[in-house]
């Protein structure tokens, strides 16, 4: 299926590892011209190369902490300056949490509340007039299925992808006028590197290896048995943000083998 995405340009934040630069390489390979976001700038360098020798499209790597907004100012800037303006922004930059809400201080919650919601909303509003200017656009965020079904260890990253999801159901109200649309995709077990880390740690102190260890929460929490692949994520991504979704606004989707244990 031909998803009409060649020469588009599209923003990742978080886009050099993880969900992030599955979606950017998924995105070239339409031949899209991509921005990738990351704090990492020698990695955000390194893997826009790659993607410029893989699918022959134009790709950046900006350095670019999104809990900053003086720094989302320049890397709007630097989009403008080289690409003219943006088609497609997806903010996906995020990590998860581990806390209690009774011993975590007012700055862990301001820091995550930047990183999940603020970011989003900062890049919005640098984003969208370019968006105006060429007649219409898509917005992707990567909420979570946290915000519906919350883990216990994470109460700030469940409230503020909760947050996240809010903002975009409004802003999806407000920009349709514009012929922008805005949706939200929540993954559930996606082996991403922080999943990786984790289980390196967590495996050693139950005397397992981390293989066992991610093979018992995929078992344990999802009905399909397994975590799933970020270059899986990544299609859906590159779908609703095409004109073979131009009739979904507003929605969220729920990528997850079954883990959510309600109907929506």
């Amino acid at each position: 299926m031909d998803l009409g995405l060649t020469g588009k340009q599209v923003c990742i934040t978080g886009g050099s590892v993880g969900i992030g630069l599955a979606v950017a390489r998924r995105f070239a390979e339409e031949g899209a011209d991509v921005a990738i976001l990351a704090r990492d700038k020698e990695r955000a360098e390194n893997e826009a190369k790659r993607i410029e020798q893989d699918f022959q499209v134009k790709a950046l790597g900006i350095s670019c902490d999104v809990t900053k907004p003086e720094e989302i100012d320049a890397a709007a800037a630097h989009i403008e300056a080289t690409f003219g303006g943006i088609d497609i922004l997806i903010n996906n930059a995020g990590t998860g949490s581990e806390e209690t809400v009774m011993e975590a201080t007012d700055e862990r919650w301001y820091y995550y509340m930047d990183l999940h919601l603020m970011a989003a909303i900062r890049l919005t509003r640098a984003l969208v007039p370019f968006m105006r200017k060429r007649g219409g656009g898509a917005i992707i965020q990567t909420a979570s299925i946290c915000a519906k079904q919350p883990l216990w260890y994470e109460p700030i990253y469940n409230t503020t992808k909760a947050a996240l999801l809010m903002f975009s159901k409004c802003l999806s109200n407000e920009l349709v006028s514009d012929n922008i649309r805005v949706n939200t995709i929540s993954p559930g077990l996606v082996l991403t590197p922080d999943w990786q880390k984790t289980a390196g740690i967590l495996s050693e102190k139950e005397g397992t290896t981390p293989e066992a260890y991610l093979d018992g929460i995929a078992k344990e929490n999802a009905p399909i048995g397994r975590f799933s692949a970020p270059e899986e994520i990544a299609h859906l991504y590159a779908f609703l943000a095409s004109d073979r979704a131009s009739y979904v606004v507003g929605s969220n989707y729920y990528i997850d083998g079954g883990w959510l244990r309600v109907s929506e």
